[in-house]
């Protein structure tokens, strides 16, 4: 189900993006859901979805997420 804010977020999302790819995640999570929650298998699709938006901001540097361009 789409999440009300950041602190709802998985722990596997909140331990290991900063706030505002967070919020990136956030956003993109609620807009796929709106879409694709009757899908089959639509979570997996969802939680790609909101990677994927994230992945165009930020990158992983070892193990932390930074900006791109950074």
């Amino acid at each position: 189900m789409p999440y009300a804010g950041t602190d709802d977020l998985p722990e596997s999302v909140r331990g290991h993006l900063p706030p505002h790819a967070q919020e990136i995640y956030l956003a993109a999570f609620n807009n796929a859901w709106r879409r694709h929650a009757r899908d089959p298998d639509g979570e997996a699709v969802i939680h790609r979805i909101a990677w994927a938006a994230v992945k165009r901001s930020y990158r992983k540097d070892g193990d932390v997420w930074v900006p791109i361009g950074r």
